[in-house]
């Protein structure tokens, strides 16, 4: 897997963890980790081998010319907390590929051993059947007994049985294999809006993930997406009970006309 990744700086970092994230329901992974990307500002550090793992599909024509072939990208960045106990790596894939995932995150988690990571976290979208008008609870899963003692600490939400689909939650499954912490932060979504970006869920992660890596965010932009994305999970919640009524009711009109006919 070494060949596979191309690392453009070797800089000595105190303690790290990582942050990885790919896209998923209501992208609340990749919000959350693209928000601390332009927020924290993180450096370049490397990337994978994206054709490795990805076949593309088509190419983009500008113009008449046709131009090559284009991977999703699969990115590492590095942040120094200045002052604090930890410093940052965080890892962004822009797609997840149709197989191979196994593979791919034995990668990023070879980045995360050859800079000593002591803990990597994921985040993803948890489906409850909320109203989007109430304030989202974080959920949080781990990979061993020690970890564990955050969720108490940062009052996360504790579940029984749950599968958390992609490599969001197949990296946490990989780190256990390698004896490395693992933390998966949740953040709910109501069942009725997965097709929507959901800013709201990717607010309540934040809060929680920025203190356990000790930072500080400035949260004033994500908080105005959030109020944005409210009134468009509105109107959706709206549309779906239309539906529903549609569905599951019979105009007067048309029940009268089954009557004459029966008559």
């Amino acid at each position: 897997m070494k060949d596979l990744v191309r690392l453009y700086a070797r800089p000595r970092l105190k303690s790290p963890c990582m942050l990885a994230a790919w896209p998923g329901i209501a992208n609340v992974s990749i919000i959350v980790a693209s928000y601390l990307k332009r927020k924290l500002g993180f450096k370049d550090l490397g990337e994978i081998e994206a054709s490795y793992f990805f076949d593309p599909v088509g190419v983009m024509a500008k113009d008449g010319m046709v131009e090559a072939p284009r991977f999703p990208q699969s990115s590492f960045y590095y942040r120094k907390n200045r002052g604090g106990v930890r410093d940052t790596i965080l890892f962004i894939g822009e797609d997840q590929p149709l197989s191979k995932s196994y593979e791919l995150a034995n990668c990023v988690l070879d980045v995360a051993q050859r800079f000593q990571v002591t803990r990597v976290y994921t985040c993803a979208a948890a489906l409850t059947r909320m109203h989007h008008t109430e304030e989202p609870r974080v959920w949080g899963v781990v990979t061993n007994p020690q970890a564990a003692q955050d969720l108490k600490r940062y009052d996360l939400v504790q579940t029984g049985s749950l599968q958390i689909a992609g490599l969001n939650g197949l990296l946490l499954g990989v780190a256990k294999e390698r004896d490395i912490e693992g933390v998966c932060l949740l953040g709910e979504v109501p069942t009725y809006a997965t097709q929507i970006q959901n800013p709201i869920a990717a607010l309540a992660i934040i809060r929680v993930l920025s203190q356990m890596l000790g930072v500080e965010v400035d949260t004033s932009e994500l908080a105005q997406l959030a109020t944005e994305a409210g009134e468009r999970m509105k109107q959706v919640a709206a549309e779906a009970i239309g539906e529903y009524i549609d569905y599951f009711t019979t105009p007067i009109w048309e029940s009268g006309e089954d009557d004459e006919e029966e008559e």
